[in-house]
């Protein structure tokens, strides 16, 4: 909705059950605006009450920010803020904005006989209803041998992890593990935007036109940084935790299992001597955590081009 009022007959006026009909809602609703202020007065003439072209287009008005999920005291603050000259325009722009993808990641259909392949060729009921309670699956209405995957990328690590012998009830528990976390780190990251960036444009209601158009346009441009900032941390971890963990497991010289009782991973005498005479013996262990990481790193890459060519045989399917 762009602010300009909907179109009705001109001059049209109406009974109040004829603007319900008219506007789709009932009479007691257009009675409960007209109590709340949401919509004029209709004009008195003799005992009858007359409606007009501006109560119908106000309703359809109030009905489309309700679709929108606002509120009656929020649509009550935006009318007057119209009525007032400020606009709609702009608000209605920033919600637009902020409702909008979030990822270039585009869903993709998936049959049901490529989904059972995909995860062991067996027929699995109640591993559906998980991916279906968790959004990773949804149904398309009329079609039961097939699904909308919103992010095939999530399937595909679902399915290589399966693949590698994880049990499917346990992909579901960390990812529901992995799903409150990462909502904390997206609630912080929108508090911590909002009290430096967003209260100068939203610190009154509503805000103007101006101030929210600005607002749109700095949310198209931070919506990148949360995910940048948190792949790049994800990184730094995983780096400093996968380098931790090798030099545990894979020293020189360890012990046949450390104190929490995980078994270590002994390398050949020839190897550690060749190592040895490349780097000298104090920089045995760093090295081969070096090139550890650098084989995860190898088939990491590998993993990724193997998803992108996964999710390219999803969008295929439908």
């Amino acid at each position: 909705m762009s602010g300009s009022v909907p179109e009705s007959a001109p001059g049209a006026e109406y009974r109040i059950e004829g603007l319900a009909q008219a506007s789709g809602a009932t009479v007691r609703t257009i009675r409960a605006y007209q109590d709340r202020g949401l919509l004029p007065r209709p004009e008195r003439r003799g005992r009858a009450n007359v409606y007009d072209g501006t109560h119908l287009a106000r309703l359809r008005q109030i009905a489309d920010l309700l679709d929108r999920g606002y509120t009656l005291a929020s649509i009550k603050e935006l009318l007057e803020a119209w009525d007032t000259g400020r606009g709609l325009g702009g608000v209605l722009g920033l919600v637009a904005e902020v409702r909008g993808p979030w990822t270039d990641e585009e869903a993709a259909r998936i049959s049901r006989a490529e989904l059972d392949e995909r995860f062991g060729g067996a027929r699995n009921d109640a591993a559906i209803e998980e991916a279906l309670e968790l959004g990773v699956l949804e149904r398309i209405p009329g079609r039961d041998d097939a699904f909308l995957v919103p992010s095939p990328q999530e399937l595909a690590v679902a399915a290589e992890l399966h693949a590698a012998g994880v049990p499917l009830p346990a992909i579901s528990g960390h990812l529901r593990e992995l799903r409150g976390q990462v909502e904390h780190i997206a609630s912080r990251f929108l508090e911590f935007t909002t009290e430096h960036v967003f209260a100068r444009y939203l610190g009154h209601r509503p805000p103007t036109d101006a101030d929210a158009a600005a607002a749109a346009a700095l949310v198209r441009r931070m919506r990148p940084l949360a995910q940048q900032s948190v792949d790049a941390e994800l990184a730094r971890a995983m780096r400093l935790f996968a380098t931790r963990h090798l030099e545990r497991h894979l020293a020189v010289g360890a012990p046949p299992s450390d104190q929490s009782g995980t078994p270590s991973v002994p390398l050949p005498a020839d190897t550690i001597r060749a190592v040895e005479n490349l780097v000298g013996r104090e920089r045995v262990a760093a090295f081969v955590a070096a090139a550890t990481e650098r084989e995860v790193q190898a088939r990491t890459l590998d993993d990724l081009t193997s998803t992108h060519r996964q999710s390219s045989q999803i969008n295929q399917i439908g």
